[in-house]
C-alpha cells in the first residue's frame, strides 16, 4: 500500500508539474513542441538503455517489426498534439481534448476488436464528446472575442480561426491515432506478455532518428532558448531560464511516465484510470488560474462533462460500492 501510494504521489505531482513547465515553455515560444518531445524522448531513451537495457545486453521479448508499427504512432501522437499548440490551441481546451481518448476507444474497440459495451458506457461517451464539443465550441467564441477586443478587421481574424481549425483537426487526428494505438499495444500484450520497461524504452528510442525532419525547427528553438532571460544560479554560474524550464519538464516527465508504468501493474486499471483523471483535472484548474487562460461557463461545463463521463465509463463508483458492502472477514 504504501508503494501505492507513494507512486500515486508522483504521479500528481510529476505529470501536474509537467504541464505548468510546458505552459511555461509554450507561452512565450508557441512553437516549441519539437524540441520538448526531442528533449523528453532523448532523456528517456538514455535512462532506458542505461538502466533497463544495460548497455545493449538485455534480450526483447517483442519482436522489432511490432515494435516500429507502435513506434510510429506513438511519435506522431506526441509530436501532432505538442504541434497543435502552434496553432492557437489553448491550454486547457488541449487537455480537455486529450482526455477524451475514451470516445475514439470505444468506437475503434467496437469496429476493429468487434467488442460490445453496456448502455452506461455509451452514454458516458456521448457525455464526454457532449464536453468536448462543448469546450471546442467555447474556445472559438473566446479565439474571436480576443481579435475583436484588440480593434482588428473581421478578415485579419479569418486566418487564425482557420488556423485554430487546423489545430483542432490535428488533435482529433492524433485522439484517434492514440486510441488505435492502444488497441494495438492491448493486442501485442495479449500475444506477447506485458513487458512495461521494454515498451517504454523502445517507444523512445526507435523515434529518435525521426526528429531529423524537424532538425532546422529544433535548432532555431535552441538558439531561442540561448537568448533567453538569464537565470542565476550560484555564484557566477547560471543557466537561460527556458533551458531551465526545459530540463525541468523532461524531469517530471520522466517521472509521469515511469509512475504511471508502475502504477500499471500494481492496481487495477479502474484505479489508474481514475488517478489519471483526476491529476488532469488538476492540473487543468492550475492552468486556469495560475496562467490566467480564458473559462468561461461553457469551458466548466464542457470540463465537467468530460470528468464525469470518464468516471462513469471506469464504473468506479460500482466498484467502490461493492467493495465497502461485501462481507468481510473479521479477527476476533
Amino acid at each position: 500500500m504504501d508503494r501505492v501510494l507513494q507512486t500515486i504521489a508522483l504521479i500528481f505531482l510529476g505529470c501536474c508539474s509537467n504541464v505548468i513547465f510546458l505552459e511555461l515553455i509554450i507561452k512565450p515560444y508557441p512553437g516549441s513542441g519539437n524540441i520538448v518531445t526531442f528533449a523528453q524522448f532523448l532523456f528517456i531513451a538514455i535512462e532506458g538503455f542505461i538502466n533497463y537495457y544495460k548497455w545493449g545486453s538485455v534480450q526483447r521479448h517483442v519482436p522489432i517489426k511490432n515494435y516500429a508499427i507502435l513506434v510510429l504512432m506513438f511519435f506522431l501522437v506526441n509530436v501532432i498534439n505538442n504541434y497543435a499548440l502552434n496553432f492557437n490551441i489553448p491550454m486547457p481546451l488541449h487537455m480537455i481534448f486529450r482526455s477524451g481518448s475514451l470516445i475514439s476507444n470505444l468506437f475503434l474497440g467496437m469496429i476493429i476488436l468487434k467488442r460490445r459495451y453496456p448502455l452506461r458506457q455509451i452514454f458516458a461517451v456521448l457525455l464526454i464528446t457532449f464536453g468536448i464539443f462543448l469546450a471546442t465550441y467555447a474556445s472559438s467564441q473566446s479565439l474571436n472575442k480576443q481579435k475583436l477586443a484588440r480593434n482588428m478587421d473581421i478578415n485579419e481574424t479569418k486566418p487564425d480561426f482557420l488556423k485554430w481549425l487546423i489545430g483542432i483537426g490535428m488533435l482529433i487526428f492524433a485522439l484517434l491515432v492514440s486510441s488505435l494505438m492502444g488497441i494495438y499495444q492491448e493486442i501485442i500484450n495479449t500475444t506477447y506478455g506485458k513487458h512495461a520497461e521494454e515498451a517504454l524504452f523502445y517507444l523512445h528510442f526507435l523515434p529518435l532518428p525521426l526528429f531529423a525532419f524537424f532538425g532546422k525547427d529544433i535548432y532555431h528553438h535552441v538558439q531561442l532558448f540561448n537568448r533567453s532571460t538569464w537565470l542565476p544560479l550560484f555564484s557566477n554560474i547560471g543557466i537561460p531560464i527556458m533551458w531551465a524550464y526545459l530540463i525541468c519538464n523532461v524531469l517530471t516527465q520522466y517521472f509521469c511516465i515511469r509512475s504511471v508504468f508502475i502504477l500499471t501493474t500494481e492496481c487495477p486499471s479502474l484505479i489508474v484510470t481514475l488517478v489519471l483523471t483526476l491529476r488532469k483535472f488538476i492540473s487543468l484548474l492550475f492552468s486556469i488560474i495560475y496562467f490566467q487562460n480564458d473559462f468561461t461557463l461553457y469551458h466548466c461545463i464542457g470540463a465537467a462533462s468530460v470528468f464525469l463521463g470518464t468516471f462513469l465509463f471506469s464504473n468506479l463508483h460500482t466498484e467502490i460500492y461493492n467493495y465497502f458492502n461485501r462481507p468481510h472477514n473479521h479477527v476476533e
